[in-house]
């Protein structure tokens, strides 16, 4: 840990910063300052000092108070100093969701390099190489998903044996999510005697079986209940019909300002999209479903201002953190009060004022206002029809164009994350590389291949001009080696073999094939039609089962009458037997059956 007395209070003109009274060091405290964040929240306020004493701490605060810094400034603060040995960080950070992850990261990494922390973000959905070669580099600071770091863990590219602190936030979305059995996994391999945090807005089910096995005697910060709402956010319940949702719907999203809708299924994000587009409101699709590099883009556009519509699953409920976001839509009521809690506080975050609107159908109106009360919200309730005045009340709706635009999709082209500087910005100590001229246009220098360039001193070779390249092996001037008279062929003038073959044979050498050859004729006998020759009738029969050749030619008629016993012994024809309604025998007895019942026609 870093000497405390590296504050922010070396200079007696400085006005003490809030967090320099908590006891954090200069560095941290001085990034803060950058960022525009001089006093701590509530939740940091109480945490923070705690924390760097090395307690055990469980907080418990609403959406957007400030949790990330409030566990993520103590924890650099403590591991600053000392470098991780390959493979082994010495604190990780578990959060459920990779956009959480990402959301962290980006929060503490520039807090962290005024520290030399080194910081990567172990997520699925990216790329496993550079997670495994950064770990082998050395990292003190790993935010993971339970899952991938599991996966780097049982391949034996990443050990949590010097892990001094362990966080866990969003801990109840992850044990909801089912990832219990996995994080007490990952927290059993820590040290003992670590330091274990655990951050959530809501502490109840299987977060107390974590409380209880792995945090000793935990300070609890707890600044509002479970189900307290944020007192700037406003709340609405809005009744509409299955016919009018769309077009209430598109009235919404097309207000000023950024705006959230969620929605229950990756199905229904799709749709939604799609029928905005179809009246002229753009807005991009967050879920599950889609890359994660897309993801990324897409949330980075909304949060750069690029899309000012973002459609969305729960899986941005979580933690994701974007600034101005006035008003928060339910397209679909969410399945629980906790759900909704987090639903809606992507907006009205640090203090700020914002909207929630829930769209409820009428065979959803009983569920709804049972929701409303555990979350302990009392919402005002109205009922709305497209254009309809309340809409531009409550939630500055506006009509669409009604004209349709494509489907907006992020641009590949734009990278993930903007560099924070080009080529030239960044101090070198060597020469520019193309430095004074340009490298790919016309009048960049040519080499001139005239007889003007210097020689070296004793260069006496004949030069060439660029161009006039001689032909290669030319006439017979080329050097011969000792003993070697055979004669050389020059340029065309080499005998070719046309026709017949003339060529000289070597001793032994087997004869060479002319068009003279002979060839095989057509005048070899044919067998063709029943002209051929019969085996001669004193020779021996073949073998039985084998064709005999000295059979007469015989005429196939189809319309001769063929005489056919019955079963008394007289000849019949086919056509008797048709007229009496087939192969039936006279005595009555059915099929090819003889008289007496059961006997088989044995072919008399």
């Amino acid at each position: 840990m870093l000497d405390p007395t590296m504050s922010a209070t070396e200079s007696a003109d400085e006005t003490v910063n809030g967090f320099a009274a908590l006891g954090l060091p200069r560095p941290l405290v001085t990034g803060l300052a950058r960022q525009g964040i001089d006093s701590p929240f509530p939740i940091q306020e109480a945490c923070i000092p705690d924390i760097l004493t090395g307690h055990d701490v469980l907080g418990r605060g609403q959406t957007g108070s400030g949790k990330t810094l409030a566990f993520g400034l103590p924890m650099m603060a403590r591991i600053a100093g000392d470098r991780a040995l390959p493979k082994r960080p010495r604190a990780i950070i578990l959060v459920p969701t990779r956009e959480l992850a990402l959301q962290v990261n980006d929060a503490l990494e520039p807090l962290g390099r005024g520290l030399s922390l080194r910081m990567k973000t172990v997520v699925g959905g990216m790329s496993m190489g550079r997670q495994i070669e950064a770990l082998r580099r050395g990292v003190e600071v790993i935010v993971a998903t339970p899952g991938r770091l599991t996966d780097l863990i049982e391949q034996g590219e990443c050990s949590l044996e010097d892990v001094e602190i362990s966080i866990l936030d969003e801990a109840d979305h992850m044990c909801d999510l089912g990832f219990f059995p996995v994080v007490s996994a990952l927290l059993d391999q820590t040290p003992v005697h670590g330091q274990r945090l655990l951050f959530s807005a809501t502490l109840d089910g299987d977060v107390d079986q974590l409380v209880k096995r792995f945090l000793v005697e935990p300070i609890t910060h707890s600044l509002a209940p479970a189900t307290s709402p944020v007192e700037t956010m406003e709340h609405h319940l809005v009744q509409v019909s299955w016919q009018d949702k769309p077009a209430v719907t598109a009235e919404i999203a097309n207000r000023e300002g950024r705006t959230i809708l969620f929605v229950r299924t990756q199905h229904g994000v799709d749709r939604v999209v799609k029928q905005l587009a179809r009246v002229g409101v753009q807005a991009g699709g967050l879920h599950g479903g889609k890359r994660q590099n897309q993801r990324t883009r897409i949330l980075g556009e909304f949060r750069e201002g690029g899309i000012k519509v973002l459609v969305c699953t729960d899986v941005a409920a979580r933690g994701i953190h974007v600034d101005d976001v006035s008003l928060v839509l339910h397209v679909d009521p969410p399945a629980d009060h906790k759900s909704y809690l987090h639903r809606g506080g992507r907006t009205a975050r640090a203090g700020e004022k914002g909207s929630v609107l829930t769209l409820v159908m009428p065979n959803e109106r009983r569920s709804t206002d049972a929701m409303a009360r555990r979350a302990g919200i009392s919402p005002s309730r109205h009922r709305a029809v497209p254009g309809a005045p309340v809409l531009a009340d409550i939630a500055g709706a506006r009509e669409p164009s009604g004209e349709s635009i494509p489907v907006w999709e992020p641009d590949i082209r734009k990278p993930l994350r903007p560099r924070s500087g080009g080529r030239d910005e960044r101090p070198s100590g060597g020469r520019k590389r193309f430095e004074g001229r340009r490298r790919y246009d016309d009048d960049r220098p040519r080499r001139d291949f005239g007889d003007d360039r210097p020689r070296r001193e004793g260069d006496e070779r004949p030069r060439r001009e660029f161009g006039h390249r001689p032909p290669r092996f030319a006439h017979d001037d080329r050097p011969r080696r000792e003993g070697d008279d055979r004669p050389r062929f020059q340029n065309d003038d080499r005998p070719r073999f046309q026709g017949g073959d003339d060529r000289p044979r070597r001793e032994g050498e087997r004869p060479r094939y002319n068009d003279d050859r002979p060839r095989h004729r057509d005048d070899r006998p044919r067998f063709q039609g029943d002209d051929r020759p019969r085996r001669d009738a004193s020779a021996p029969a073949p073998a039985r089962g084998h064709f005999r050749d000295d059979r007469a030619p015989r005429a196939y008629n189809n319309d001769r009458e063929r005489p056919v016993r019955d079963d008394r012994g007289e000849p019949r024809t086919f056509g008797e037997d048709r007229a009496r309604g087939g192969f039936r025998g006279r005595s009555g007895g059915g099929g090819f059956r003889q008289g007496r019942p059961g006997g088989r026609f044995n072919g008399r």
